[in-house]
């Protein structure tokens, strides 16, 4: 075997065993397995996914409207504690509504492009975190932001938890 393809061998039996890491550390993380493909998109400084990103489909078929999805175990602590202290409440006052229903557009056109040229059955649909308008969810948001989306909301909860927490 010659070099390039000894390294092309060690490079696909070292990417397997990260998805093999990346699919137990996510089974605990969720505390289920995954039901659909997933790739890890953020990472902590110790290699632990903080921020997964979903295909647009669950295993069975069912549409998945949330691409991005939070799971490193602080974050979702802090974002938790937010919400819980009326974040989305005052997220929503706080974000200008057109930059916000601009934001659910490109989540749903990102999320929509990966689905496959003349698939005809049932879509995800809405935008950040399944909704149309709005916001429902922090953790979404904040998913989405860390992964390098445009997302006020998620600059927002950045803003919140840089400053000390929820508030």
């Amino acid at each position: 075997m010659d070099r390039s393809a000894a390294l092309q061998e060690k490079e696909e039996q070292e990417g397997l065993t990260l998805r093999l890491r990346d699919d137990e550390q996510v089974e605990a993380l969720l505390g289920r397995p995954p039901r659909g493909a997933y790739e890890v998109v953020v990472r902590a400084d110790d290699g632990t996914p903080r921020v997964l990103c979903n295909a647009p489909f669950l295993d069975d078929a069912t549409p998945m409207p949330t691409r991005y999805w939070l799971v490193g175990p602080s974050d979702v602590l802090r974002v938790s504690r937010l919400e819980g202290d009326a974040g989305v409440r005052r997220a929503e006052a706080a974000v200008d509504p057109d930059e916000l229903a601009a934001a659910h557009r490109r989540y749903a056109a990102e999320r929509d492009a990966a689905i496959p040229d003349g698939y005809s059955g049932h879509r995800p649909s809405g935008g950040v975190g399944g909704t149309r308008r709005g916001v429902k969810c922090l953790h979404a948001h904040y998913a989405w932001f860390l992964a390098g989306g445009d997302d006020p909301v998620g600059c927002w909860v950045a803003a919140q938890l840089d400053a000390g927490g929820s508030g």
